[in-house]
């Protein structure tokens, strides 16, 4: 093949992959289509009655909401409105609902009163750019495919966040449900001090009707929790102003609301220095907006039995903030209260959650002069119950029975939620869940593994004695940066515990991932057990690690023969690897099934240990050998084996004294004639050496490689028969 054609068949190769990466990219924008198209006339009847259903919950609360996020009540109610539509829409769950939250709002609130004052122009201004960043940042972590990053943080950081939220938001409502008017901006316990030190301020006609609001929606949610509580008290407060006259008497109310369709919002996009100074929030509100959707996609899931996407989830929960913030509107996400409503309603596709922005707009048209009766009191008594529903005392308590590492990220994320600027506190939790998640993954289990008592499977056994040659460990883990070190100093220091153990059989099943760390550390590993004379065997690596570990090189380092299978590991490595004479006379273990079988000697005989293996000796190959062998002065064959190897296959003409009758000082064989000593491979011959050359004989030499490279060059065997 040319360079040229080469080139060519590269360019191609690239140019299919970017058009199959626009293809799936375009596909999240046409989710409309794919609804629409798939549609039966069957669910609208039920799509409906569910859109009603939550348009009744949520006008109130996209009021009160807004009333959270320090902005006009109508910006609420735009925001639910473009939130349920575009998010349904481009949505792939069929019964999620979004719109404004509780904690978004907050966030709104917490975020853009760092740059602006509450109520102004400019505040309204940042809290839509806030909004549009926000969703930008959705919308690319959606269309690269990195929704998997939402599911490292850990539902602690909801969880503590959420309660600590749900006392903000508590605590800030008291001056409006008390009529009691203090700066905004004061925090935790400026708001609560403030409230204390205006006590004989409070207007006890407000306090009453905000008060009367929270007994109404806790009696009605007592009698069934389906009848809208807070839209009821918010219609009889505001029926009870009207009739009564009470504006006359000091109860402070919303306002008329604007009649008409959102309004196109100009955007400071050109403005730098607010986008820097908004980051840190967009960041953190974007981050948290992905752990909610994923969390609360994932609850519906697992009652529908639906597979969603969340990549798909986060394209549309960017979109839906983009054109919140382009049409008057404030932060979007996806709401759990109402997507459970959703659901419960009989939603039964993504249209139901749009129904309920078309039913909320039909609302806000029809009731927009009634508004102006609406007491912000009462609005306050329906954000008190929602702040104490969100105190979720249930997973509280089974968080901290449940385990140290996620009690300490909600009891964290929950009191620096109360003391510190939102944006840091929702940063904070997510870096204590990915810090906790790094130091889990970064000391992954190492663990020695041996037979089970039927020899069937290899487990670990805590005390149970490891063969003295053979290291059996299992990483159960991946080997990435963060583990490697763990790993390596595992290994090193079992090494350093078992200097014998100079062979390793590495398992690898529950290596999913490998990087170039890992690979260093595999090399490390294999020279410093070829130093000590061994080496190292895989067993169960998983397609993509060893594609890795080829595409690096350590295939070739290693050799593709030391990838066994996990059915044939042990027999391949006693059969071919291990030293049979130290298995015979020096362990006491027999760890392995292959073991049982060999000959137990009545004493330990005194083996010649490795050190003192390094005596200076000729060899011969098998082909000069064989040579040798043919010619007028043939030497003499000693296999040093056991007889059971010998009858299997030896050289022809060879004598078996194996290498215990030699330890023994028992075997007659000439002095005056060169022996070349056999065995498996070269390390049982050279020890029967070292004990020859102790009892004075000189003519030695070895068979390079032992019977094994005689084998393999071809060379005629002999086989002897047993009766």
């Amino acid at each position: 093949m040319s360079a040229s054609t080469f080139s060519s068949q590269r360019v191609q190769a690239t140019a299919q992959n970017l058009t199959a990466i626009g293809l799936e990219t375009l596909g999240y924008f046409i989710q409309p289509v794919r609804i629409l198209r798939d549609y039966r006339l069957p669910d609208l009847r039920f799509d409906m009655i569910a859109g009603l259903t939550v348009a009744a919950v949520m006008l109130p609360q996209a009021m009160v909401f807004a009333f959270i996020a320090g902005m006009p009540p109508v910006t609420g109610l735009y925001t639910a409105i473009l939130g349920s539509i575009v998010a349904a829409l481009w949505g792939s769950s069929r019964q999620a609902q979004s719109g404004p939250t509780n904690t978004h709002s907050l966030l709104t609130l917490s975020v853009t009163m760092t740059v602006a004052t509450v109520g102004t122009p400019e505040f309204l201004a940042a809290a839509g750019l806030l909004t549009f960043m926000v969703g930008v940042f959705r919308l690319l972590v959606g269309v690269t495919r990195l929704g998997a990053l939402a599911n490292f943080v850990s539902d602690a950081v909801i969880v503590g966040f959420t309660a600590g939220a749900g006392v903000l938001i508590a605590i800030n409502q008291l001056p409006p449900l008390l009529g009691v008017t203090i700066p905004r901006g004061s925090g935790f316990t400026g708001t609560l001090h403030q409230v204390v030190v205006h006590y004989a301020d409070i207007h006890w006609l407000s306090a009453v009707l905000g008060v009367a609001a929270i007994l109404i929606i806790v009696i009605l949610t007592r009698i069934d929790n389906r009848i809208p509580g807070p839209l009821i008290a918010i219609v009889l407060s505001a029926a009870a102003v009207a009739l009564f006259g009470l504006e006359a008497h000091g109860v402070k109310v919303i306002g008329e609301l604007p009649r008409g369709l959102p309004p196109l919002t100009k955007l400071p996009l050109t403005d730098w220095s607010l986008m820097r100074q908004l980051s840190t929030g967009a960041l953190a509100v974007g981050a948290i907006g992905l752990v909610q959707t994923t969390s609360i996609t994932r609850s519906i899931s697992s009652l529908t039995r639906q597979r969603v996407d969340s990549n798909q989830e986060f394209v549309a929960q960017g979109l839906a903030n983009i054109a919140s913030a382009f049409f008057s509107g404030f932060l979007v996400t996806t709401s759990f209260n109402r997507s459970a409503l959703n659901l419960q309603s009989g939603a039964r596709t993504q249209l139901a959650a749009a129904f309920s922005g078309v039913f909320v707009l039909a609302g806000m048209l029809l009731l927009a002069p009634y508004a102006a009766f609406i007491p912000t009191a009462a609005l306050a008594g329906v954000l008190m119950v929602i702040a104490y529903r969100m105190v979720d005392l249930l997973e509280i308590k089974r968080l901290l029975h449940g385990g140290r590492g996620d009690a300490l990220i909600m009891a964290t994320t929950l009191v620096a939620t109360l003391l510190l600027p939102l944006e840091f506190a929702v940063l904070l939790g997510i870096v204590m869940s990915l810090g906790r998640y790094i130091l889990r993954t970064s000391a992954p289990q190492v663990l020695p593994v041996t037979p089970d008592p039927g020899y069937k499977h290899l487990a670990y056994h805590p005390g149970k004695p490891e063969c003295p040659q053979l290291a059996v460990i299992e990483v159960r883990g991946d080997l990435y940066f963060g583990a490697v070190d763990h790993v390596e100093r595992w290994i090193l220091a079992h090494m350093r515990q078992n200097p014998e153990q100079i062979y390793l059989l590495l398992r690898m099943q529950n290596v999913q991932v490998i990087d170039i760390s890992g690979i260093h550390m595999l090399e490390f590993l294999l020279a410093a057990y070829r130093e000590a004379g061994g080496d190292i065997y895989l067993v169960k690596v998983r397609g993509p690690v060893y594609d890795r570990m080829k595409n690096l090189g350590f295939v070739a380092r290693l050799g593709e023969d030391h990838f066994l299978e996990e059915d044939e590991a042990i027999s391949h490595l006693f059969y071919h690897v291990l030293d049979p004479a130290f298995c015979i006379y020096e362990c006491d273990v027999r760890v392995f099934a292959e073991c049982q079988n060999l000959p137990r000697p009545t004493e330990h005989l005194p083996i010649p240990r490795a050190p003192s293996l390094d005596l200076s000796l000729p060899t011969l190959s098998p082909a000069e050998l064989y040579h040798a062998l043919h010619s007028d002065d043939p030497p003499l064959v000693v296999d040093v084996r056991e007889p059971r190897e010998f009858r299997l296959s030896h050289i022809p003409e060879a004598v078996n004294v194996p290498l215990s009758r030699i330890l023994e000082r028992h075997g007659d064989l000439p002095r005056d004639r060169t022996l070349v000593l056999v065995g498996r491979t070269s390390r049982r011959a050279r020890r029967a050496a070292v004990a020859l050359k102790e009892l004075g004989f000189e003519k030695l030499v070895l068979l390079e490689g032992g019977m094994l490279a005689w084998e393999n060059a071809d060379l005629l065997t002999a086989v002897e028969m047993t009766p």
